[in-house]
């Protein structure tokens, strides 16, 4: 299986988007600061996630979710969930 992935950064109150094969040791990756992009980012909650069959699909997930569609979907897809974490760009 491979993921597509909305991390919550507590810090800049920004989100995080990624893709991986293997959810749970990524996840741990970005908490323990190993991942160069969220490292200062921390602490970080993962607040969304989709899985995929096929690797590509994932990637082509994750391309538009980082786009200005893919923004305007998550936006109305997470609104209770933005509105707890109170997302800077709600």
């Amino acid at each position: 299986m491979f993921y597509v992935y909305i991390l919550f950064s507590e810090k800049d109150r920004l989100l995080y988007t990624g893709y991986t094969d293997d959810l749970k040791s990524r996840y741990k990756m970005h908490m323990n600061g190993f991942v160069k992009s969220t490292k200062y980012r921390r602490p970080l909650k993962l607040i969304y996630y989709e899985s995929y069959i096929n690797e590509l699909d994932a990637r082509r997930r994750e391309l538009f979710l980082k786009g200005g569609n893919g923004k305007i979907f998550l936006k109305e897809q997470l609104k209770v969930t933005y509105k707890s974490i109170r997302y800077k760009y709600l």
